[in-house]
């Protein structure tokens, strides 16, 4: 009798391990569902004379720091297409109130969040999770249960508000959808990142903390994640790796990018000189991991071979050769890269061999959106499907840059052929344009024969 019943509890045992493994390897898929790029009403538009009138209303700006900030205004890449705060328009950045930060937020939530709802027929209510990241402004309630209110989701929705993380905190906020997904099957995820420029403008004189008012402007991005296979066939990506890095236990990389009060109390967010150091060794690091699990093996193989013969012939004068570097672009197609400024994505460009056209959706993001934060990588991705380069089958890099010091990138898979213009669609025939023209230097150009800083790293 006993032996008779072996093989059937050897049948069922094998069935539901087989069904975990199954079920498993279906809640570790993340499909991005779609996803909804904020663009702020014409009225908050930043033209050449409002970033003008903005630094001559700071009477405390010397002559020094004018020309300065001037500088950076003109080597900064931005065009006149940018968005800032109304509080900031309105000449009442002395003094915002919770209100003008609020309502920032709420202009970018009945815009983006609403349409990506609208785009993907997906009932607020069918949401089981919510993770938003703004990284300077963490209200009580917070902003996560603003928009659980704001869109009647149901009170069982799972609910994440993440602060402080910067620029790079888009993907962690995916991550932890993506790690959350992972122990519940058939998830419906909306991932919610942007930052608030209302209570943020800094309004002092200290250099380090002065660039970012030049690059930061509004915006904002809402994506929709899902696990749920039913919804493989109308996903645009799928997510294949994610890869963090954060070098924050070192004590110059910690403090390359602090949110801070200056001497005079005044807070903004400081930039050390340390800080494109502290980018090139979190890059360095996030590379390293990435690279073994999205490049073919033969790629692989001949860095390896090429750096063992550089090291038993101790040439030191190949270093500088593009032939001892990985060449990323056998295992990607396309490269959707912060735009935290023009130095950033020139860095970024030498470091892993790229061409101008692989750069220019992050050039072209910068110049008219200007450096949106966390967001950002969602404006460069819809420039991408806007020009329609996004196939089905191919393979996007996202990389991206934030305080900590982090360096986050993802790699996804294109599900099917995209041609959605977004944000983009009432401009996207004016880019790439036959003449980048820089509007800020026909009338602050004077201020380059001025020595300062200029064009930096901003994250």
């Amino acid at each position: 009798m006993e032996q008779q019943l072996v093989l059937p509890l050897l049948i069922v045992a094998v069935a539901l391990v087989t069904w975990r493994l199954v079920s498993r390897r279906r809640r570790e898929r993340c499909y991005l569902l779609d996803y909804a790029c904020h663009k702020p009403s014409d009225d908050r538009k930043v033209t050449t004379e409002t970033a003008g009138a903005v630094i001559e209303r700071n009477k405390r700006l010397g002559l020094a720091e004018y020309r300065f900030l001037l500088k950076v205004i003109v080597n900064s890449g931005i065009g006149e297409e940018t968005y800032c705060p109304r509080n900031v328009l309105e000449g009442r950045e002395e003094r915002p109130t919770h209100a003008d930060a609020l309502e920032e937020m709420d202009d970018f939530f009945d815009d983006a969040v609403a349409s990506v709802f609208r785009k993907t027929r997906v009932n607020p209510r069918d949401v089981d999770l919510v993770v938003l990241n703004v990284g300077s402004f963490s209200p009580a309630p917070s902003l996560v249960s603003r928009i659980v209110g704001r869109f009647g989701m149901r009170d069982d929705v799972m609910a994440y508000n993440l602060s402080g993380m910067g620029c790079s905190a888009g993907l962690v906020a995916v991550d932890l959808a993506r790690n959350v997904m992972l122990t519940r099957p058939n998830t419906m995820a909306l991932v919610v990142t942007s930052e608030s420029c209302a209570p943020n403008w800094y309004t002092g004189t200290d250099k380090s903390m002065m660039l970012g008012n030049c690059l930061f402007r509004s915006g904002g991005a809402a994506v929709l994640l899902t696990n749920d296979p039913a919804f493989r066939s109308k996903a645009k990506m799928e997510l294949r790796c994610l890869v963090r890095a954060n070098i924050a236990a070192n004590d110059d990389a910690h403090a390359a990018a602090v949110h801070r009060e200056d001497d005079d109390g005044r807070l903004g967010v400081s930039l050390s000189k340390a800080l494109p150091k502290a980018a090139v060794r979190a890059f360095t690091e996030n590379l390293q991991r990435l690279a073994p699990r999205i490049l073919p093996a033969a790629e692989l193989a001949r860095f390896a071979a090429r750096l063992l013969r550089r090291k038993l012939l101790f040439s030191s004068n190949n270093s500088s050769n593009n032939n001892n570097k990985i060449d990323f672009k056998t295992g990607v197609d396309h490269f959707c890269l912060h735009p935290g400024g023009t130095a950033v994505i020139e860095a970024v460009r030498k470091s892993l061999g790229l061409t101008a056209h692989d750069v220019e959706p992050a050039r072209m993001t910068l110049h008219r959106w200007g450096n949106t934060s966390a967001s950002s990588l969602w404006y460069v991705l819809s420039y991408m499907e806007a020009k329609r380069r996004l196939n089905k089958g191919d393979r996007v890099l996202m990389v991206t840059f934030g305080s900590g010091f982090k360096c986050n990138s993802s790699y996804w898979e294109v599900t099917r052929d995209l041609h959605d213009a977004g944000a983009w669609e009432d401009c996207i025939h004016d880019y790439p344009p036959e003449n980048m023209v820089n509007p800020y230097m026909d009338k602050f150009g004077w201020v380059n024969d001025v020595d300062g800083q200029g064009g930096g790293f901003v994250f």
